[in-house]
């Protein structure tokens, strides 16, 4: 059968629906038809309309699709059950492989078949972005998003990642990406861009074959003399451009995901280890590798935990210091929620097995610096002897490996609360 003939049933069978669902019911049925066809080449064509279809979806033609996927393209229960209990009663080769074909659903060969068709990898990746959005007001549409990112753990994992280094002479079509996704310290266009990739400077991203043009991470580095405690002198257009063979610190500053249909896809730990043995390759002289690093959940969580001082911090700040010092340090060290920091930067840095090293006081006085963390920002120290064993404390143990001065600050804010001075400090 034709995918011309193919089209034709399906288009016949629609009847007088709304467009934007008759179109999803088109792609719908041209699903069903992609993963039962075994031709190469019908598949071939088919993979390229699906592709197609799905790019001229409206939001009720893509809301209408999800339904479908969660509830059409699901296992058999009768099935998976008989297969169970073949398994159960003969658990051999060929009564697990059956096991597993039935329980695999078959909107995973959905994917996998659009996958192949020019553009598919990333129309996958926008269909998931909408697909994380609709979950909120779909919760079922969970089992679809498990089995995509199933896939895409697969199709992304770091033997297909390709680390490239950015500078002024990388394809302007790129520098533009950067500049848009750049999601910590706002690239203010290309002159920003600029001093941002001169020599002491290093800007590496990863990169996949399916998306030879669109960076999925990226990491901004500062060669310095010294760990900073403020980000200004990094982010100064017009700063004098050192040496980088004199540097002794390599400060990973900004660090950017790109893709948000690859949320949950982790392969940040591999670029900050990555980067960190490059960079001690090509530069001997550095000895020390850490970051200089946001805090956004901090003010947020001590809204909850000292609403009274959240409240009234703003109007003296510089008189708040110490006791906010000192709850950035409770909140970094011992706000946990679901085995894991509370703040999402901390999450990321911790699990790599950093250190956490310095709270530093205004390093960013931005508006969005204080509207986040009242300007405080950190600094986690990549020892790369070290990595594994913090990682081990932090994810067996739930202990945060930090420094002396850290560790007091801390000791310091559970003090506070003890002696009455403010209300008991939790995670919200």
């Amino acid at each position: 059968m034709t995918a011309r003939v193919i089209l034709g049933r399906i288009m016949s069978s629609l009847g007088g629906k709304p467009r934007g669902t008759r179109r999803a019911e088109r792609l719908v049925g041209l699903l069903r038809t992609l993963i039962s066809e075994r031709g190469e080449a019908t598949g071939a064509v088919l993979a390229r309309r699906a592709v197609a279809l799905y790019r001229g979806l409206d939001a009720e033609g893509r809301a209408h699709l999800f339904d479908k996927l969660a509830h059409e393209f699901s296992p058999d229960p009768v099935a998976v059950l008989q297969a169970a209990v073949a398994y159960h009663s003969r658990p051999d080769a060929g009564s697990l492989a059956v096991l597993q074909r039935v329980t695999e659903p078959p909107r995973q060969e959905v994917f996998r078949r659009m996958n192949m068709a020019p553009g598919g990898t990333a129309t996958l990746l926008e269909l998931r972005r909408e697909l994380l959005a609709a979950q909120a007001a779909s919760p079922q549409l969970a089992a679809v998003d498990h089995d995509l990112a199933h896939l895409l753990q697969s199709w992304f994992n770091r033997g297909f990642l390709e680390l490239r280094r950015i500078d002024w002479n990388t394809p302007a079509s790129i520098l533009e990406k950067l500049i848009t996704y750049e999601a910590v310290h706002r690239i203010h266009g290309f002159p920003d861009l600029k001093r941002r990739l001169e020599r002491d400077r290093r800007c590496l991203a990863f990169f996949h074959p399916a998306l030879p043009d669109e960076p999925l991470i990226f990491v901004e580095v500062a060669l310095l003399d010294e760990v900073p405690h403020e980000v200004a002198p990094i982010l100064e257009m017009e700063s004098a451009v050192a040496d980088p063979r004199k540097a002794r610190c390599a400060v990973f500053y900004s660090i950017t995901s790109c893709q948000a249909g690859l949320k949950g896809v982790s392969f940040g730990n591999f670029l900050i280890k990555q980067v960190a043995e490059d960079l001690h390759a090509e530069l001997p002289g550095i000895k020390v590798f850490a970051t200089l690093s946001p805090v956004p959940g901090l003010r947020h969580w001590v809204g909850k935990a000292a609403p009274a001082l959240a409240a009234n911090a703003d109007s003296d700040l510089a008189a708040r210091r110490p006791e906010l010092e000192r709850l950035a340090a409770s909140y970094l060290t011992q706000a946990w929620s679901e085995g894991a920091s509370l703040d999402p930067v901390a999450r990321f840095h911790l699990g790599n097995g950093a250190r956490l090293e310095r709270i530093n006081w205004m390093a960013d006085p931005s508006p969005r610096g204080i509207a986040q963390s009242f300007g405080i920002m950190v600094n986690y120290v990549y020892d790369l002897g070290d990595v594994e064993r913090n990682h081990e404390e932090y994810v067996k143990r739930h202990r945060v490996v930090s420094s002396t001065v850290v560790d007091k600050l801390a000791r310091e804010a559970a003090l506070l609360v003890e002696s009455g001075a403010r209300a008991p400090i939790s995670s919200p």
